[in-house]
């Protein structure tokens, strides 16, 4: 009857081991996020001189990104996040812009090696690319293909509300164009970029 009763006890032990392993964190596993962030890198789409001096290049990458969604750990060692985001890329003066604006939503999982840090990537699809110009930039128009890139990036959490994420995208946008002959063709620009990003979950 003892050896019996170490074994229960000893497999019952093994199991709540194994639960609290596996799992979620303290507190709600599910919680919305909101981020904001900077980008850089991809083509150039186009150039914005000034008047006084200087420029502005407009890329396929750049430059300011507002994200929201939600965000679930699934066990202390993986979590997914989906997000919508409007990615923008802008140079304005007081006489009109030039602007590269994108809507993607991304899907992303993560493994934690340890409860504030966390790692991983997905996909991300970006829908209604579109380079346009208003003023000086009258006449600058292009519309893009919408695509599908890859996500790679790390989060350092400094506490459970607060994450700051570096990242790397990789994307192409194609896009279709007459050439001076008239004659219809297919283009293709890199979307590629770094970005650093701060999160606020709740």
């Amino acid at each position: 009857m003892k050896k019996i009763a170490f074994v229960i006890a000893v497999a019952i032990a093994s199991l709540s081991s194994a639960q609290a392993q596996n799992a979620p964190a303290e507190g709600n596993p599910l919680r919305f996020v909101v981020g904001m962030g900077l980008t850089g890198g991809g083509d150039k789409l186009a150039t914005a001189e000034y008047e006084h001096g200087g420029s502005v290049d407009v890329r396929a990458g750049g430059l300011i990104a507002f994200v929201g969604g939600v965000d679930y750990r699934i066990n202390r060692q993986f979590s997914i996040q989906s997000t919508v985001g409007f990615h923008v890329d802008q140079a304005s003066a007081e006489n009109g812009d030039v602007t590269f604006k994108r809507f993607p939503i991304e899907l992303l999982g993560y493994f934690h090696p340890t409860e504030n840090f966390r790692f991983g990537g997905g996909v991300r699809y970006v829908s209604s690319p579109k380079l346009n110009g208003k003023g000086f930039g009258s006449g600058i128009y292009k519309e893009f293909d919408n695509t599908v890139g890859a996500v790679v990036e790390g989060e350092y959490f400094f506490g459970p509300s607060v994450g700051l994420k570096v990242r790397l995208v990789k994307e192409t946008y194609d896009y279709t164009y007459r050439d001076r002959r008239y004659v219809l063709r297919n283009g293709e620009t890199k979307g590629d970029h770094i970005g650093i990003f701060g999160n606020f979950y709740f």
